[in-house]
């Protein structure tokens, strides 16, 4: 298929060429606002599909609404007769079609136009009316709350909330893309006259920037959001895409003696912690037990032995483990455990636990193994 995208170079159109290019397509007509005019004529006769995502949303006069939003997809269309191309058509429109704002006017002048066009060539049309979409490369401080919110939070720059109770419906990009593509194999998620995203997030505008600044203290806290929600998930990977290039990375605690030394490296509520265990030649650590708290240990380099001993037996159980082979040792409640590192070199082990530690309620008992 030959696919034409207006409005390549923007948030949609990246990341719609993107997948489309993911997906093997492979003749895509890529036209923004820096693309030689000239040109646009020749990919409307090519086409077997139209993206039409170019828009104006912050123009320096009013009448630039009408032009960009009105005027460029009557271009667009008057060219697609002129060539007899009845392709199917997709417009991005917006909720704001339904007010009466120079902005909403002027994009449900250029739904009229598309569903006129439909019926006057028979060509099949597509018109979404986009909530707020929110993902990468979505542009700061221009007209999406979030990629401000994300961009301004992780560069340590002021944000600025009138009213936190306003409520917002979202649509992730991702879930826009997939939409389109969608709607380019023929399976559109229609109601009535118009297309629209399935997967929509309602929330509030204090909501949205409490959690972004808990992402920006995880790293502090070591704490992991919430993955099972969706858009705690979704707004997570929106906010690291707005980090400065020069904090990719961070540093951990690491808590150094004689031993070696012990570094917790993510936490959660409900799925517990992990953390990296360093042990020196020689060393043994542990020889506790817990009651309910349980751990599953992972050596990743060096060789060493895990030693059990059941509350109340004198029998020992060993299990030796190397760096050399992956394998996971549950430590359950009621043994008291240590490991012990047999090698000339460091031992690294991983160590989940089932709970994040509490100094307050440790579930830890010292007793040899």
């Amino acid at each position: 298929m030959k696919i034409l995208v207006t409005g390549a170079k923007g948030f949609i159109g990246k990341n719609l060429i993107a997948e489309l290019r993911n997906r093997k397509f492979t003749e895509i007509f890529e036209y923004d606002r820096d693309t030689e005019s000239s040109l646009l004529d020749g990919f409307c006769k090519e086409a077997d599909f139209v993206f039409h995502l170019a828009g104006v949303n912050r123009p320096k006069e009013q009448s630039e609404f009408m032009e960009g939003n009105f005027g460029f997809a009557s271009d667009i269309l008057s060219s697609l007769k002129k060539h007899n191309n009845t392709c199917p058509v997709m417009i991005s429109s917006s909720i704001q079609a339904e007010l009466d704002n120079p902005y909403g006017e002027s994009k449900k002048a250029g739904e009229d136009l598309l569903f006129s066009y439909g019926k006057e060539t028979g060509a099949k049309v597509l018109v979404y009316r986009f909530p707020n979409i929110f993902g990468k490369w979505c542009r700061p401080n221009y007209n999406s709350a979030v990629a401000t919110f994300c961009h301004n939070i992780a560069h340590d720059l002021p944000i600025q909330v009138n009213d936190p109770s306003v409520v917002m419906n979202l649509v992730y990009i991702d879930d826009v893309v997939n939409e389109l593509i969608n709607s380019l194999e023929g399976k559109e998620n229609k109601v009535d006259s118009f297309c629209e995203v399935p997967v929509v997030h309602t929330t509030t505008l204090g909501e949205i920037v409490d959690l972004i600044y808990s992402f920006k203290n995880s790293r502090e806290d070591r704490s992991v959001p919430n993955m099972s929600d969706e858009f705690v998930k979704k707004l997570y990977s929106t906010y690291l895409s707005y980090l400065p290039e020069d904090q990719f990375s961070y540093d951990l605690k690491m808590n150094v003696d004689q031993r070696g030394s012990f570094t917790e490296f993510l936490k959660t509520h409900d799925r517990g912690q992990v953390s990296v265990n360093i042990s020196k030649p020689g060393i043994t650590k542990g020889n506790h037990w817990h009651h309910t708290k349980n751990e599953k240990f992972l050596v990743v380099s060096g060789k060493g032995v895990i030693r059990f001993r059941k509350i109340g037996s004198e029998e020992v159980l060993e299990y030796f483990v190397s760096g050399d082979k992956m394998e996971v040792v549950d430590i359950p409640t009621g043994y008291t455990h240590n490991i012990e590192n047999l090698g000339d070199a460091d031992m690294v082990t991983l160590m989940w636990a089932n709970e994040p530690f509490d100094p307050e309620k440790p579930d830890t008992y010292y007793l040899e193994v």
